[in-house]
């Protein structure tokens, strides 16, 4: 039997006779529903998935294909999202399903989202650094979310209003707090890969960027936004990505406490990139990578000069 632990989190009074914009109100409503079963369906989903991704790791039979993308799929993704589709199936029926391997399925305002297995590449070649995510939207809004790395030995997970936790087992959490480092020179960042950002002619943001912060690694996936979540990271960005690869990440980092947006600034998994931040370095961070320009007359941003925020922002080839 799962138990999951609901924990009281600090409420917001609101007057009366105030107007609350319909978004607000919409997310208020989904922060203040109650997603107790759905996740703990997520976390038994995510338990057969680890039975089964397990299994097939580093097994001698692996089938490995390419799909139109180039991208590398095995036999444990497909059985993991089969196996996932047919639970909710039985026991969600109403819900839509997106999931890599197989598209979206069926119409509703509540959606799971599913990466099967997030770091393919790494699972293929027997690096143990991967994981399952399954997320539930609502009306678009992401509300709970659940990523297992069962060779790592850990979990995340987190739901609306209640927090992000992490752990070996539900009954052995702790809860996730992202950093509070205030400065990119003092800053740890991670990313995935050059490549991306070189074919979206971003290569020099990301150069300029990786100079500017006090350490780089490229963790790579599912880890960097864990590793932020956690505190351990302070800012993570990817060029190109998936809802499926994005979705359950926005919710663990945003309840940790930090900001998980698209490249444009936009909140959410939904713009096919991701900058996930503490929340104290996002504006800076978007400014070298994304399309947010430097603080101005704010006194707590960094002066301009050569290899400051504003003066490679200046130089940028998208500003020409």
């Amino acid at each position: 039997m799962h138990h999951i632990l609901l924990y009281e989190r600090e409420a917001t009074m609101v007057h009366p006779s105030a107007v609350v914009p319909r978004a607000v109100l919409a997310r208020v409503s989904l922060v203040g529903t109650d997603y107790t079963d759905d996740l703990r369906l997520a976390h038994l989903l995510a338990d057969d998935a680890d039975s089964l991704t397990q299994a097939r790791f580093r097994a001698l039979d692996l089938h490995v294909m390419s799909k139109p993308d180039l991208t590398p799929v095995t036999d444990a993704d497909q059985a993991v999202e089969e196996s996932i589709r047919r639970t909710l199936g039985k026991v969600r029926s109403r819900d839509a399903v997106t999931g890599e391997e197989h598209g979206t399925s069926g119409h509703s305002q509540r959606r799971w989202i599913v990466d099967p297995i997030d770091g393919t590449k790494n699972y293929v070649r027997g690096v143990p650094v991967w994981a399952t995510l399954i997320a539930l939207a609502v009306d678009e809004e992401v509300v709970l979310g659940v990523v297992s790395a069962p060779l790592l030995q850990r979990r995340w997970w987190a739901s609306a209003g209640q927090g992000a936790w992490t752990g070996k087992s539900l009954m052995k959490a702790t809860q996730c707090q992202v950093s509070d480092v205030r400065r990119l020179e003092d800053a740890s960042f991670s990313y995935s890969s050059l490549d991306g950002w070189e074919d979206r002619g971003l290569g020099e943001d990301l150069l300029a960027m990786m100079r500017r912060v006090w350490r780089t690694r490229a963790y790579g996936d599912f880890w960097s936004y864990m590793l932020l979540a956690e505190g351990a990271v302070d800012v993570a960005a990817e060029p190109e990505l998936e809802v499926y690869d994005m979705a359950a990440l926005d919710i663990i980092v945003r309840e940790a406490g930090g900001r998980f947006t698209s490249l444009d600034g936009v909140d959410g998994p939904w713009g096919g990139n991701a900058l996930a931040s503490n929340g104290h370095l996002h504006d800076a961070a978007l400014s070298f990578l994304g399309s947010v320009p430097d603080g101005g007359d704010d006194p707590d941003w960094p002066a301009n000069g050569p290899g400051s925020v504003s003066d490679i922002w200046s130089r940028s080839p998208r500003r020409e």
